[in-house]
């Protein structure tokens, strides 16, 4: 398409007005926006942006913000339930009703690109935004998790100092602000060498009735931004997060924010006493893109304009632009419309904690959007052309099924042999990185603080709060689940697994799955195969949810994580990360993942097959990297949770733990460690007992019961059709497989506990 370029003179006299003169075609690609998208500015605008705007539409436009190329698939998603108090997109965070008036915001993102280049500070400022996505609605975060991705730590330097920063960020932040981590996953493989995914999840509370919108209305009601000041820290940050990493990345670095995470807890306390007035219209963080963002999208949701006075902004430097202080991503800050007459109140509560709460601008009628330097106009722009739902550009790019999918589908497992030394493979997989403990990263995290934490003292397989503000009968239960080998083998199979292993580990804590947050994390969306891999992710998604009636409350897309090695664009394993939420209704149901006491029996619950597909023990010991994804059925999957759920309900299981990575005998040994027991179980013979113990096939539960449990347990697990087998007992420490011995629980722990802190002591 020709560019429609109109020579300066031509230009409206509102237009000539304006602080810079007209942008060029070439400015707008440098800055990431297609030919046809400038063309659509220039008809957007009935004349020629300038420089201002151009940056403000390459922000909004940018993948990041206006999820231009994910959207229409996004829209097939369940996003609609009977718990669900505002649908997906609406407000910063999804919103899910707990009873007793009281309402769950929870919400997961992803900061890859900055934590790619500045682990420490990446991770600690993904940490801090998707914290103030929960309290710029009026919830209180009262739980994080994080789903982290590396290269090989094992062999590979640079994986090591990305893991070391990222996590020490997470928790110097995490720590400091004062929110638990209560549950997440840390995976490793080769992909992620260069691009690490550090996904962040917050939870928070609020009552159903005093929800804060992101929203702007009523002309001549006051614009107020509040928080820290501004400086050029994050400028062009959406932008950045919409392209490759490469070679030169780094000289991206000032895209990279800088976070302070006592800021935040002032901005917290001072906004959750906000949202107890009435005195003001809306409310939203500065994330991506800053105030161009939140003035945008806040006046496109209300309907209406504004007129901001960017000199009238707190700046941390005095040399600031206009347009870096529009597309400064700064931290700590937020944007809140105010109703007139209302504004001392409002101050009184930011200066009381000590922080900036400056007037910058008014609602205004209409649509535009009008940003002033000094009295002088510097860029006009309709808030309803940016963003995400109104004209922001929405693409369906081309798909093409990979080559390697069919090559996947002709492994076997006849065609490797079954190991000799089925000890020295099971302890060789206890030493595995995405087996191991991930001690060394959780004990770096504070998890007790706010003392809800029900998983610390009684490990369990999703993470448990304990809701006070609710009588303290009822916890929240939440996962983040996703096996990237999977889904690379099959994005739709393996997708479907995300969302049921996260069901799943809800359920086998006593909890009913509620609502599912997202980060998809995928390759250049240009690339066919990437983008089929989206699609057939997206698919699986939707069936699964709609299967455990979990909708999509929302989520992030976060695509161009790849990068260019030896000349060729590698992406990283198609990871859609799946956050999930639900609630356990009695707190006495609880249930932990422990062996409690010598003698319990041991039931494997599920299909059990010969399948050692995608497994850990085959990538790692046979070294085969080509296979299809695991056995799974969805509505197996589904029955499976509904006995468990009767089981745990009726008191007739001591403990529960669903089998995943690493297979059964991971899980026996994660049962085993916590109160220093150990197993004495007989694998089936008509399974190749490789298969039976390491293979990753879905849909299987280990489930303890006492004697006394035995009669009940067996009369519900008959009438639930679910098959099921004895497979043998809890002993006082030692690990007997076919009555042989595969050592104790102790050289176990040597094993599981020691293999992350030794890798990571190399520098």
């Amino acid at each position: 398409m020709a560019t429609k370029t109109k020579p300066a003179p031509e230009l409206k006299s509102r237009a000539a007005a304006l602080h810079n003169p007209p942008a060029t075609l070439e400015t707008a690609q440098k800055l990431g926006l297609l030919p046809e998208e400038f063309d659509r500015i220039c008809e957007v605008l009935d004349r020629v942006p300038n420089f201002t705007e151009v940056a403000v539409y390459s922000a909004m436009w940018s993948e990041h913000c206006s999820y231009k190329n994910s959207i229409n698939l996004l829209k097939t998603l369940p996003r609609s339930g009977p718990k669900l108090l505002v649908e997906a997109g609406e407000e910063n965070a999804g919103l899910i009703d707990i009873g007793d008036g009281w309402a769950c915001a929870f919400k997961i993102e992803s900061h890859n690109h900055p934590s790619a280049i500045e682990p420490y500070q990446g991770a600690a400022t993904g940490v801090g935004g998707i914290n103030r996505d929960i309290f710029t609605m009026g919830a209180r975060p009262i739980a994080q998790l994080n789903s982290l991705r590396f290269g090989d730590i094992e062999s590979q330097a640079s994986s090591r100092w990305h893991m070391r920063g990222v996590v020490k960020g997470i928790g110097d932040y995490g720590n400091a602000f004062g929110v638990p981590v209560l549950g997440g996953e840390t995976w490793f493989d080769p992909c992620y060498t260069t691009n690490p995914l550090v996904n962040a999840m917050s939870v928070g509370i609020v009552r159903a009735d005093k929800v804060v919108s992101a929203t702007s209305h009523g002309a001549g009601n006051p614009v107020f931004i509040v928080g820290s000041a501004t400086g050029k820290d994050g400028i062009l940050g959406a932008s950045f997060a919409s392209k490759d990493i490469t070679g030169t990345s780094m000289e991206d670095l000032p895209a990279v924010q800088v976070g302070d995470p006592f800021m935040e807890k002032l901005l917290l306390e001072a906004s959750l006493e906000l949202a107890q007035t009435d005195a003001i219209i809306g409310m939203q963080d500065m994330g991506a893109a800053g105030i161009t963002c939140s003035t945008c999208e806040m006046s496109a949701k209300g309907q209406s304009g504004m007129d901001l006075q960017l000199d009238q902004v707190p700046l941390r430097q005095a040399d600031m632009q206009p347009w870096e202080i529009l597309l400064s991503e700064s931290q700590e800050r937020m944007l809140v419309v105010v109703k007139k007459g209302r504004e001392k109140e409002v101050q009184d509560i930011f200066h009381k904690w000590d922080l900036h709460c400056k007037a910058i601008g008014t609602v205004t009628e209409g649509g535009q959007v009008r940003y002033f330097w000094n009295g002088t106009l510097v860029a006009e722009v309709p808030a309803e052309s940016l963003v995400l739902g109104g004209g922001a550009p929405v693409y369906t790019r081309t798909s093409k099924k990979p080559a390697y999918i069919a090559e996947n589908a002709k492994f076997k497992t006849d065609m490797v042999p079954v190991p000799e030394d089925l000890k020295q493979v099971a302890y060789d997989l206890l030493a595995s990185p995405n087996i191991a403990s991930k001690r060394w990263v959780y004990e770096q995290y504070d998890s007790m603080v706010r003392t809800g934490n029900m998983s610390t003292n009684a490990p369990s397989d999703a993470g448990l709060v304990l809701l006070k503000e609710s009588g303290g009968t009822k916890a929240l239960a939440m996962s983040v689940d996703c096996n990237a080998r999977y889904v690379h083998a099959d994005p739709y199979i393996g997708t479907m697994i995300a969302v049921s292993e996260a069901a799943r580990n809800i359920v086998c804590s006593g909890g009913e799955p509620a609502g599912v947050t997202n980060c998809l994390n995928f390759g250049n969306p240009y690339d066919p195969e990437v983008y089929w891999q989206f699609e057939q992710a997206i698919k699986g998604m939707g069936e699964a949810c709609i299967e455990f009636k979990t909708p999509v409350t929302g989520g992030n897309v976060s695509f161009y994580n790849q990068s260019n090695i030896n000349g060729k664009d590698v992406a990283v394993f198609p990871t859609p990360t799946i956050g999930m939420v639900g609630v356990v209704p009695d707190i006495a149901n609880a249930m932990g993942l422990s062996f409690q006491a010598k003698g319990n029996l041991i039931f494997l619950i599920g299909t059990v097959t010969e399948d050692i597909a995608c497994s850990e023990y085959l990538a790692r010991y046979h070294n085969v990297q080509r296979s299809p994804a695991p056995y799974f059925n969805l509505a197996d999957e589904h029955r499976l949770h509904v006995a468990i759920t009767h089981l745990i309900r009726r008191k007739l299981v001591t403990a529960v733990h669903d089998v995943s990575d690493g297979g059964l005998w991971t899980a026996l040994v994660e049962m085993a460690l916590h109160n220093s027991l150990g197993f004495d179980i007989v694998t089936d013979s008509d399974v190749r007992s490789d298969a039976f113990l390491f293979g990753e096939g879905q849909g299987r539960v280990v489930a303890t019961i006492t004697e006394e449990q035995e009669t009940g347990f067996l009369d519900l697990m008959r009438i639930s059709k679910v098959p099921f087998i004895l497979l043998g007992h809890v002993t006082k420490g030692k690990l007997r497989i076919d009555d042989e011995s595969f050592g104790t629980i102790e050289e176990a722990r040597a094993i599981y506990e020691g293999v992350l802190p030794g890798i990571l002591e190399e520098q």
